[in-house]
């Protein structure tokens, strides 16, 4: 197939989860986080006399119960796209309070290895994962089985950056500049598209591969702009004090497509024999994200346990990810339909999948708890 090729090597994820190139360079356009160890609570409890053998028996029947519990629980694993970050916070948030297990889940949250996580959830090796509209695209229409169940963040928040002092703020300035990205097709339809939009094109851009490189350092001299998350490399600018043009895909959605990117899926087969178990689920998940969104010092706070990234970047981020959780959505997770008919029509027209995807077999709302 053209376009998008399902497979993914473990290095960071740029604007869209777009796989390492063979001996392409691993860099930091995303932090380096590593996935933190399991989060463990324990009971002390200090008293005398008779007090002890009362505390100590309601103790024990307790802890009777809870292992009783813990047995029944329906074991759960999670494959992340990549390492803890703050699409991730609404779920370790959800661990972190306990909210998992309240649904009657064991939740093990597992990072990517050589195999993409549309294949391993789709194979029913994990039962959810965290994906993105272009890659739930390519791999269901290959035949991978994967549904998306939830939209983490409403609308797409990555655009075109540079360097505020080369003064590129419309999709026309681009022409004559060097892109540095990896090389897909999807880069040069999604630049073509912008820059057709403005009366420019894509043929008079240079087209740099610079793998997974940081972004600051490959835009100090090797190219002129870059696909980024803002989230991430945006907010770290700022942390920086490297003031950034961007020109956003979200101002130009009369001739981009918007889309859900990331999500989270499951496999159809998971939908067809335990639909409960996916409600159950994303019931605490929906949970852990109100409140990121409620409380983004608070969750932020519970992300840094997990992710190896400076504080404040992390603090920032998530402060400026809380409010576009939701948006202007009835409810956090929810899709539309009208977004994935436009993003699997624009990904069939520019040859970036085998074939056409229904997009009405691509999402689902109905496990969603509502607010």
């Amino acid at each position: 197939m053209t376009g998008l090729t399902i497979w993914r090597d473990g290095a960071p994820n740029p604007p869209a989860p777009f796989p390492k190139k063979e001996g392409g360079e691993r860099g930091s356009r995303f932090p380096l986080w590593e996935r933190g160890s399991a989060i463990r609570r324990r009971l002390v409890v200090r008293g005398r006399g008779s007090l002890v053998l009362l505390l100590a028996v309601l103790l024990v029947t307790v802890a009777g119960c809870r292992a009783a519990a813990t047995e029944a629980q329906d074991k759960v694993t999670l494959m992340l796209d990549w390492v803890p970050n703050t699409n991730h916070t609404g779920i370790y948030v959800a661990l972190d309070q306990g909210w998992y297990e309240q649904e009657g889940i064991g939740l093990e949250i597992i990072q990517p290895g050589e195999t993409g996580v549309e294949q391993v959830v789709g194979a029913g090796q994990a039962q959810f994962g965290i994906s993105f509209a272009e890659w739930l695209t390519a791999a269901r229409a290959e035949d991978i089985p994967i549904v998306s169940v939830a939209a983490i963040i409403q609308h797409n928040t990555s655009g075109f950056a540079s360097r505020a002092e080369l003064g590129l703020t419309a999709p026309a300035d681009l022409e004559g500049k060097r892109y540095g990205g990896s090389g897909l097709d999807i880069e040069r339809a999604m630049l073509q598209a912008l820059m057709a939009c403005d009366g420019a094109s894509v043929d008079e851009v240079q087209f740099v591969d610079v793998g997974w490189a940081d972004f600051f350092v490959v835009t100090e001299r090797e190219v002129d702009f870059s696909w980024i998350y803002y989230a991430w490399t945006g907010v770290e600018a700022e942390v920086r004090q490297v003031p950034l043009n961007v020109i956003w895909l979200r101002d130009y959605l009369e001739c981009v497509p918007d889309y859900y990117t990331p999500v989270i899926i499951t496999n159809e087969a998971l939908i067809a024999d335990n639909p409960e178990l996916v409600r159950r689920f994303l019931a605490a998940t929906a949970r852990g994200y109100r409140y990121a969104i409620d409380n983004p010092a608070e969750a932020a706070a519970i992300l840094a346990e997990h992710a190896e990234a400076d504080a404040e970047l992390v603090r920032r981020s998530q402060e400026w990810l809380s409010p576009r959780y939701v948006e202007d959505a009835p409810e956090w997770g929810y899709q539309e339909l009208a977004v994935w008919e436009r993003f699997t029509s624009w990904m069939n027209d520019n040859g970036l999948v085998s074939r056409e995807v229904s997009p009405e077999s691509a999402f689902t709302n109905e496990f969603l708890p509502g607010e």
